[in-house]
């Protein structure tokens, strides 16, 4: 079976992207999605996304991680499905479109950054000095003092297979504080491994930081760049309008036969 794929990344977060509008690439196993996403022996991604109609909405987003399994909330691969519905002729000046935690509003700016509304909070948790919240995914949030020389990969996997999270899993996030701004990396479950940047893991992360401090935006340096989030909060452990921020490019195209992928 051969099938047209396109590659998108924001922030260096990398993803592979099938126009599923006509249903053409329906029931694509887990593994042939795991091997299109490994970075040996398939096209290299940390997720793979199907863009679908879907009756109410300019389209319907379908996120799976790299391991192959059906993932939750993506926002970096939501900025850049939105980049894709428009390169595809899905041309608007506001999206609304459904993923898997829900509908989701979104905007390209004018200067070219997209901008992803999230689901609401209401919910954070602290942990001694850690905190937990979901974001569309959940997310361990430590504060560190230095993050360039942080094991994200020993660390986070240890906390994401620790017996608290090892069933369902969780996203670890270690952040430096800066200025009103952070620094971040994180372990991804799914990918399992460090990533160049995770969208639902920098609207966690800063929340958690501007929590402390009152404010209500926050820049974000992640390996792969710059994101930006904004939101309102309503109490301590709540927040609404939530909006990440940042690029999401177009990389290349092409076909691959998937017929004797394993």
């Amino acid at each position: 079976m051969q099938i047209e794929f396109y590659k998108y990344h924001g922030t260096g977060n990398d993803f592979i992207i099938l126009d599923n509008r006509t249903n053409q690439y329906e029931g694509l196993s887990e593994l042939k999605i795991k091997s299109l996403c490994h970075r040996r022996f398939g096209i290299g991604a940390d997720g793979l996304m199907m863009l679908y109609l879907e009756e109410g909405y300019d389209f319907r987003m379908k996120y799976y991680n790299a391991d192959g399994k059906e993932g939750s909330m993506c926002g970096n691969g939501g900025r850049c499905l939105v980049q894709f519905a428009y390169d595809m002729g899905i041309k608007k000046d506001r999206y609304h479109f459904i993923a898997v935690d829900g509908p989701h509003d979104a905007v390209i700016n004018i200067n070219g950054l997209i901008g992803l509304k999230m689901q609401d909070v209401n919910s954070i948790q602290l942990n001694n000095t850690d905190v937990i919240l979901n974001t569309g995914s959940p997310h361990f949030i430590r504060f560190v003092d230095n993050i360039k020389t942080v094991d994200v990969f020993t660390e986070g996997r240890t906390i994401r297979n620790s017996d608290a999270y090892k069933e369902h899993g969780i996203n670890v996030n270690f952040v430096e504080k800066q200025k009103d701004s952070i620094r971040l990396r994180t372990y991804e479950r799914g990918v399992e491994d460090e990533t160049l940047s995770c969208g639902t893991g920098a609207t966690a992360a800063a929340i958690a930081y501007a929590s402390e401090l009152g404010l209500n935006k926050v820049p974000i340096e992640v390996k792969g760049g710059l994101l930006e989030v904004e939101f309102n909060r309503i109490s301590e452990n709540e927040c609404s309008e939530i909006w990440l921020t940042g690029p999401a490019q177009y990389v290349f195209k092409g076909s691959i036969d998937i017929s004797n992928l394993t």
